[in-house]
């Protein structure tokens, strides 16, 4: 609820601007002019002028784009409603709770601050019961949002302001027209007119601000018959599988550009659009019956485009049908029994829950569709380390903050810490209150909201996220304002060892890469009530066939150690280009723990997209184990016997005219034709059979039959083979494999330029772009972690003049048959490996269909009972619904 009400004196403020303006001396602070009281009140202004003369330089009027934090405090979560109000600086507009203001004067030197007061009272009531009628709510001049969850009806307000001079705290009521100067006056109605900082920002959400794009009537479409799967997308041009946007012109899919807060991609969709100008995009992953999200690369914003159902068809996507199957299906909220169930029973709907009050038992708001922000803060906060880093640290934080330190992470990290845990705003109720009739208030996250989500189109919207794509970018955050002193997010770290193998020559290759979360599969086909969910399914589709109601739905119930095993299966590896063989072939990658993480966080992977894009959640309960022991998971390295594939990168390809020439400048290939015959006869395009007898080396059909059910929702996958072409790399010196040239891996300077801004230095920029991939923000992250070996590097940048670097990709792919520690060795990622053995400390649960709606709440042990965190509301949970949650959070076990 939001009041705007015009302030006592602001008619007389205009006038008295206004004469001041038309003043020859409008410098001169003039008192308006009131004849019964003029002698009586002129020595008090006078008295008032002189006492506000030395700081009359550092009082402002606010400007257009100036926030004004006049409903909280900077550094807490005091308001006006406060028993100590807030206090405004007149300078800078930043609010200070009565703690904190006099920490702001000492650093700055602002004296003036404008002290508001909101004095909240409950209606008397009559005999009847019913509230006492008033014509109006006293004194109320505050453009303020309330901090409450109760029916403003039954309640009347009176506000309060007044001028506050410090040192000595020297106090000015508010109105106060006829005794301070005009600019004064003119200020203090400025800023009590002024909407929020944050009311002011909701118009800028891009749902209301964005505009039709010019280019949306009038686009081509390309007749190059792309058609675009349900899943499986990955950047044409550098393989990334995240941050994906297809351009409308011409089907392609490239990834986003490169943010500074880590998120994004290559910026490969923006330098598309710059080579051939088609300007319009959209981010796949957004795609629902109700829109999605579009670019504009020529007007660079986000953009309407009123025709996207139309241009999305064309590339095989039918949101018609989208909306139809959401509507008629099983995939809405409101029509969809097992979600109301699954609703029931996450929220523990029908149970008394026990409210608990204190320390550690603060809720968190909900702005709107924030709750997935609220559950991630309350599980990294219930952390010894994030407790320690932001709370523990809290005052030397403050201390040492920016000017404006509602734009510093460390200091709303420690402001939502502290709130979370000193008991502050969660207080039991008084005796003579009842326990039913208190109100849990929680904090309102709305600064902090505002600053992590800066720049991020997804989070800064008031849309639903995901928890987890959120805890990632909460990491990243935390990574990277932890450079040089101790960094929290150390105790998610991890390294995962992946094992590739040529199926062919069955030579192997060994990488480590740094995780900090496991995508756990959840295989249907292991479910224990496989035969119900089947008769289910042909229910269901009898039932739509003759339009008759839905069965009863059947939820599947899949075991953890099912889950954990086809994390552990071989997949295939798209692409695989073998280097000992020096051409593509079939690859199998398997994953194992490098080192185990002091803190392990498992995602059960429960969204998918349908063949018709229909986002769905996967209706699964998993019986997830309080204790769990992966130590039979821990990498073994390099076996005896095996043998490592040669460091030699692919070819350069030549694209042009390999349609015409699909053999190349090669002879044709053997291809077991018998094998081909054999696929076709399943179904398979001709030109596909005969990729995939190629590529697995004419192993079989049943190797084959692998290659295609990892490759067919590739948009290639029925070309005809096409064999690339070598760019001639100068004689070789030998006949062996060994013997070529390895290709060198030249970073883009776009990427090398990003990191260089940032101030990074360049040996260590390209280093860090080779070790990823060139892929800027693992690159950026790999910084980080390695600050230790920019020296290092810049000696061997020294030396490369004098030597060859024969080793160029040794510190991306070397590999260690230690067992890892956390004192390995200084050129590693920083890591705090210990035994695989694990137990269940919280999880947070997701309710609805997709993502990007529903509701999300979290469960976490405290003091050995599971406690539910639902918004604002935290009770004791009676039955914790572990079977059915999105993401799972273990700590670590004492080997004693």
């Amino acid at each position: 609820m939001f009041f705007s009400v015009t302030s006592p004196w602001s008619e007389e403020c205009r006038r008295r601007a206004l004469k001041i303006a038309s003043s020859p001396d409008s410098a001169a602070p003039v008192a308006p002019q009131h004849c019964g009281a003029r002698s009586r009140n002129a020595k008090m202004a006078t008295d008032l002028g002189e006492l506000l003369v030395p700081y009359m330089p550092t009082i402002r009027v606010p400007r257009t784009g100036d926030r004004v934090f006049k409903s909280e405090c900077a550094f807490s979560f005091d308001s006006p409603e406060s028993e100590g109000g807030l206090y405004v600086c007149m300078n800078t507009f930043l609010g200070f709770g009565r703690e904190h203001v006099e920490r702001h004067y000492r650093k700055t030197g602002q004296s003036v601050y404008m002290h508001l007061k909101r004095h909240v009272k409950e209606k008397a009531t009559g005999a009847a019961g019913g509230a006492i009628p008033r014509r109006r709510n006293g004194k109320v001049f505050l453009d303020l949002e309330l901090n409450r969850d109760f029916n403003g009806e039954d309640y009347e307000y009176e506000d309060e302001a007044k001028l506050v001079i410090f040192p000595d705290h020297f106090e000015i009521p508010l109105p106060n027209i006829e005794e301070l100067p005009a600019l004064v006056t003119i200020a203090c109605d400025a800023v009590l007119n002024a909407p929020s900082a944050y009311k002011k920002q909701e118009p800028e959400s891009w749902e209301e601000e964005i505009q039709v794009s010019r280019h949306a009537r009038s686009l081509r479409q390309l007749d190059n018959g792309v058609r675009i799967p349900p899943s499986g997308w990955k950047c044409q041009k550098c393989e990334m599988r995240e941050n994906l946007w297809m351009n409308l012109t011409d089907g392609t899919v490239l990834c986003g550009k490169w943010f500074f807060d880590g998120s994004g991609g290559n910026g490969h969709a923006l330098e598309h659009f710059r080579e051939t100008n088609h300007p319009l995009a959209v981010k796949l992953d957004t795609i629902t019956p109700d829109g999605a999200d579009v670019y504009s690369f020529e007007e660079e914003e986000a953009v309407l485009d009123p025709h996207i159902s139309e241009h999305l068809s064309h590339f095989g996507i039918d949101m018609l049908q989208m909306q139809k199957r959401t509507e008629n299906g099983h995939n809405t909220d409101n029509n969809s029994r097992p979600r109301v169930s699954e609703w029931e029973v996450i929220q523990e709907s029908g149970m008394k829950l026990k409210a608990v009050f204190g320390s550690g038992y603060t809720g968190i708001k909900n702005l709107g569709n924030s709750c997935y922000l609220g559950t991630v803060m309350q599980v990294l906060f219930s952390i010894p380390d994030f407790q320690r880093m932001y709370v523990g640290n809290l005052q030397r934080i403050f201390d040492y903050s920016p000017l404006d330190p509602t734009q510093d992470f460390a200091t709303q990290m420690a402001k939502l810490g502290h709130g979370l845990l000193s008991g502050q705003y969660s207080k039991p109720p008084m005796k003579s209150e009842l326990i039913e009739q208190h109100q849990q208030k929680g904090v309102s996250p709305r600064m902090f909201k505002s600053l992590v989500s800066r720049g991020n189109p997804e989070f800064s919207s008031t849309r639903q996220q995901d928890a987890h794509e959120l805890l990632l970018h909460i990491i990243n955050l935390v990574e990277r304002n932890s450079a040089g002193s101790e960094n929290p997010s150390d105790v998610f770290r991890f390294l995962v060892e992946e094992r590739v193998q040529c199926c062919q020559t069955r030579r192997v290759r060994y990488t480590q890469r740094v995780d900090y979360c496991i995508q756990l599969p959840a295989p249907f086909e292991a479910a224990t009530n496989r035969e119900e969910l089947l008769a289910y399914e042909a229910k269901l589709k009898d039932a739509e066939e003759n339009m008759r109601a839905p069965p009863e739905p059947v939820r599947a119930r899949i075991p953890f150690t099912a889950c954990l095993q086809a994390l552990t299966e071989p997949e295939n590896v798209p692409n695989f280009w073998s280097s000992a063989l020096q051409a593509k072939s079939a690859g199998v990658k398997t994953s194992r723990f490098a080192s185990f993480p002091e803190y392990l966080v498992l995602q059960i992977k429960k969204f998918t997209f349908g063949v018709d894009w229909v986002p769905k959640k996967l209706d699964l309960a998993i019986d997830v184990p309080d204790f769990l022991d992966l130590s039979r998971m821990r990498a073994i390295g390099l076996q005896t016997g095996e043998e490592e594939l040669p460091d030699i990168m692919p070819p350069i390809v030549l694209a042009e005219d390999t349609r015409d020439n699909s053999m190349g400048s090669l002879d044709s290939p053997e291809i077991d034709e018998a094998a081909v015959m054999q696929l076709a006869e399943m179904g398979f395009p001709l030109e596909a059979c005969r990729k995939a007898v190629y590529y697995t080396g004419n192993m079989g059909p049943e190797m084959a039959f692998n290659w295609i059910i990892a490759h067919m929702e590739e948009p290639d996958f029925a070309e005809p083979l096409t064999l690339p072409s070598m760019i001639d790399l100068g004689p070789s010196t030998s006949d062996s494999p060994m013997g070529a040239t390895p290709l060198e891996n030249s970073p883009p300077e776009e990427s090398i330029a990003i990191l260089t801004s940032m101030g990074f230095p360049r040996t260590h920029s390209i280093t860090a772009l080779k070790a990823t991939n060139n892929n800027l923000e693992r690159a950026l992250d790999w910084i980080f972690t390695h600050p230790e070996e920019e020296e290092e590097t810049e000696a061997l940048s020294d030396m490369a003049d004098t030597e060859p670097n024969d080793n160029a990709f040794s510190n991306s792919n070397s590999h260690s048959d230690s067992t890892l520690s956390q004192d390995r060795d200084s050129s590693g990622p920083r890591v705090k490996d210990g035994p695989g053995r694990y137990e269940l400390f919280a999880f947070i649960s997701h309710m609805g269909a997709s993502t990007m709606s529903g509701h999300y709440v979290c469960h976490i042990k405290k003091e050995g009972r599971w406690v539910m965190f639902n918004d604002h509301k935290v009770c004791l949970s009676e039955r914790p619904p572990k079977d059915l949650g999105y993401i799972y959070f273990y700590h670590r076990l004492s080997s004693g």
